[in-house]
């Protein structure tokens, strides 16, 4: 049995006297596709957020394959961790945020191909050699050298995976990817989040408001609540048998918003 992959224990996050997670622990194994549900504010994104070093924490440790992610060993235990462990932390994790983010200059390419080139140091060819097989795969190998204001919503947000995937992460984080797009380009979007599902093994943790996607995504589902997972088990047990009355809740009043579960 492998170890988890991200290894979460009791951590707190504090935004002045507002705490939004508390006491959180949780495990995620290697090539896990987690959904992460609940209402706004119930600190779905600030976990992501959190394990991309985009915020830091007020209490707690985390482990990322292996390793401590805010803090470093030296002769006394652990201390907090400078930016050089942080950085070199940040290369095993990508994340698509729920706006694009792409460089409005530069073509498809150039967003695709900067960050390997400037953070691992990848020739150029190679680079591009890369970026245009993860642009193939997103099926917009044909966009290339086009700027981001000449494509959709759905065309951006497929290069925003692609860009993430070109830093070959073992772990991924998708927060609201749908969320911006007209519903006409949800589906395209969805359809590449399900090609990564199926054919690669690498971890992948979602935060969605769309339930059916979910259904079909995840291994497994956790339910989240003022900072707290209220519940989670298997993507049947949570959407079709929910437990707890708070899950009850919340799903009903999806269905009663006309989503799929």
């Amino acid at each position: 049995m492998l170890p988890p992959i991200i290894r979460i224990d009791n951590i707190v996050k504090k935004y002045g006297p507002l705490t939004v997670l508390d006491g959180l622990s949780m495990n995620v194994m290697p090539g896990e596709k987690l959904a992460l549900i609940g209402p706004s504010g119930s600190g779905k994104t600030t976990i992501l957020r959190i394990l991309m070093t985009l915020e830091t924490i007020s209490g707690g440790h985390i482990e990322v394959d292996g390793e401590q992610l805010y803090h470093m060993p030296d002769s006394n235990g652990l201390v907090p961790a400078d930016e050089r462990h942080l950085h070199r932390m940040r290369e095993k994790i990508g994340m698509v945020f729920q706006h694009f983010n792409l460089f409005p200059h530069k073509c498809v390419l150039d967003n695709v191909t900067l960050a390997p080139m400037l953070t691992k140091g990848i020739k150029r060819p190679q680079a591009e050699k890369r970026a245009m097989e993860l642009l193939d795969m997103v099926g917009l190998a044909d966009k290339a050298r086009s700027v981001p204001a000449q494509l959709s919503g759905g065309q951006k947000q497929r290069v925003a995976i692609a860009r993430a995937l070109a830093l070959s992460p073992k772990i991924m984080l998708f927060d609201e990817v749908t969320s911006a797009l007209d519903p006409e380009l949800v589906e395209e979007v969805l359809n590449v989040m399900r090609r990564l599902a199926s054919e690669t093994d690498m971890t992948m943790l979602l935060v969605t408001h769309e339930m059916g996607f979910a259904h079909d995504f995840a291994d497994r589902v956790l339910f989240f609540d003022r900072g707290k997972i209220v519940e989670e088990g298997k993507p049947g047990d949570i959407f079709h048998n929910p437990k707890q009355e708070r899950t009850q809740t919340f799903l009903r009043k999806i269905i009663a918003a006309g989503h799929r579960v």
